[in-house]
């Protein structure tokens, strides 16, 4: 059996600077060390780094002294602003994705400049709820192209998700494009995504099974997966090595690996194994 990995699969560097922070943070005090969600979207890191100290909550209200370390996909307007209340009783070490504020730099003009803003994205990812807290939530959230409300408009501005399709977020320009007297658009998407994307399409035109590594909750890893899917039937997004089945592998003679960002290289190390046991 011949295994083939994605070069790019594995941490991205946003999801390194941000577990990176948060052990450095550890290091210098286990005591009240807190996330707002899971610092990023795989489990097994989140409990690892929970097992070190680092405590993870779901409201700002819920700390009362200590340090928060800010998430990759950042905070919203609110907590912000409950959090400079707080002044000295909660450090705040910010480990937000520098892709996702730029997101936000882009957003803030679109409105300023009033356009009406169009969001392709998932309304409840945390990325989005906190971008858009920032705009007091006035924008048109959407997650294909055919959702858009065909109708006339003057001034729209388009964004996107950081771990958007590329082609998906064309088409939106597409779409947008004959219905609008201006149209502003602003390429949101991070660029280690696109790399990451091609990469995994490319691969799966190429082998018999693709293997997508990731958290189930993970938005880019899921968009791998279903990138995947459409060039390759044969595709099974997992968590671990543990997922896997030796039935899948019946006839296979090429696998393809990928991972989403928040995956360590350790995880594809794992799978890596398994194959090759499974072929000997």
């Amino acid at each position: 059996m011949e295994i083939y990995i994605a070069r790019s699969a594995g941490f991205c560097y946003g999801v390194k600077r941000a577990i990176n922070l948060a052990k450095k943070t550890l290091s210098k005090s286990k005591e009240n060390c807190f996330t707002l969600g899971p610092i990023i979207h795989n489990p097994f890191v989140v409990e690892e780094l929970e097992k070190q100290g680092l405590k993870v909550v779901d409201s700002v209200k819920d700390i009362k002294k200590g340090t928060l370390v800010i998430r990759s996909h950042g905070i919203s307007k609110q907590e912000k602003e409950y959090l400079d209340k707080m002044g000295r009783k909660v450090s705040v070490v910010d480990a937000t994705c520098p892709f996702v504020e730029k997101a936000l730099a882009m957003l803030e003009i679109l409105k300023k400049e009033g356009y009406e803003i169009f969001y392709l994205g998932d309304k409840n990812h945390p990325e989005v709820r906190g971008l858009l807290s920032y705009i007091n939530n006035q924008a048109v959230v959407f997650e294909k192209p055919e959702d858009i409300p065909e109708k006339k408009y003057k001034k729209v501005g388009l964004i996107s998700q950081t771990t958007q399709k590329p082609e998906v977020f064309k088409r939106s320009v597409e779409k947008l494009l004959p219905l609008c007297e201006e149209l502003r658009v602003f390429n949101t998407i991070c660029k280690t995504t696109t790399i990451r994307q091609r990469e995994a399409k490319d691969l799966a035109k190429k082998v018999d099974l693709m293997i997508v590594l990731g958290g189930k909750i993970s938005a880019n890893t899921k968009k791998l997966a279903e990138i995947c899917r459409e060039e390759l039937e044969k595709t099974y997004h997992i968590e671990t090595a543990k997922d896997l089945k030796k039935s899948w592998f019946k006839g296979v003679k090429k696998v393809g690996i990928t991972a989403g960002a928040s995956t360590p290289r350790e995880h594809i190390k794992e799978v890596v194994e398994f194959l090759k046991n499974l072929g000997e």
